[in-house]
């Protein structure tokens, strides 16, 4: 394994965790905090050992998941059997917009059933608990994991480079975009516009509302970035419609 492969992998991780969470966290919890808080998901505010803990879990899972691709692509025995490709040619550009849709649809199949798997009673205690004590969760709590829970998380890097072709530009854009939408989940606010759940189009996007209710009553609403999985499944929660109007529409007393 390359070594400094691993360190530079350390540093995108974290830094792309810490820059994109840490400006959430300033303007929803620090800047704009009481001219919003009564748009909040749930109204009282995470405690200041909340923030810690889930900073500090954080930390944990940012060197286990810079851990798998520098193993990965840094060790040219492992790497040699990838689909990994440097050549943006090696493939038509076709592909190269295409992969992006069908990584996504692959990462939230992946995370529905492995969530899923995780809230079974013989593995949540061990694997996923330290997670869901963010009953509320703030921006820092997207990578609050428990290190065994970060490797599966971070084994959909495997999924994507062992099954289909991925160009660096393909894992470092979707990650992005990864960390993005699993801060916005852990928000605490709801970005959507009023009415986006019963869209056509939104009635199948995962919201900031639906990843909040999964946190504080720890049942249903399992998807990532889409809610087609719990709505086959019938998994989404029977108040989720309701409660993202109530969001949307709370009034906020002046004063």
């Amino acid at each position: 394994m390359n070594w400094t492969h691993y360190f530079k992998d350390v540093w995108l991780v974290g830094s792309r965790y810490m820059i994109i969470a840490s400006i959430a966290f300033l303007l929803a919890y620090v800047f704009l905090k009481h001219s919003i808080a009564g748009k909040k998901i749930q109204q009282k505010f995470p405690r200041t050992l909340d923030y810690a803990r889930e900073i500090g879990f954080s930390v944990l899972t940012i060197f286990v998941m810079a851990f798998i691709p520098a193993m990965v692509l840094g060790t040219p025995s492992i790497a040699k059997h990838t689909k990994f490709y440097y050549d943006i040619n090696q493939h038509s550009r076709g592909w190269f917009f295409l992969a992006f849709p069908i990584m996504a649809f692959m990462h939230d199949t992946y995370f529905y059933w492995m969530h899923r798997l995780m809230h079974h009673p013989s593995v949540f205690r061990l694997v996923h608990l330290v997670h869901h004590k963010s009953t509320n969760p703030s921006p820092f709590a997207a990578y609050a994991f428990h290190p065994l829970e970060a490797v599966i998380e971070g084994s959909i890097f495997l999924v994507f480079v062992f099954l289909i072709p991925v160009h660096f530009f393909h894992l470092f854009f979707f990650f992005l975009f990864q960390i993005i939408y699993n801060v916005y989940g852990h928000l605490g606010w709801e970005l959507y516009p009023k009415g986006f759940n019963k869209h056509w189009l939104g009635k199948w996007i995962n919201t900031s509302v639906n990843h909040n209710q999964h946190h504080q009553y720890f049942k249903g609403n399992y998807g990532l970035y889409f809610l087609f999985w719990d709505r086959i499944m019938g998994t989404i929660r029977d108040d989720y419609d309701a409660r993202f109007e109530e969001v949307k529409t709370r009034k906020i007393q002046a004063g």
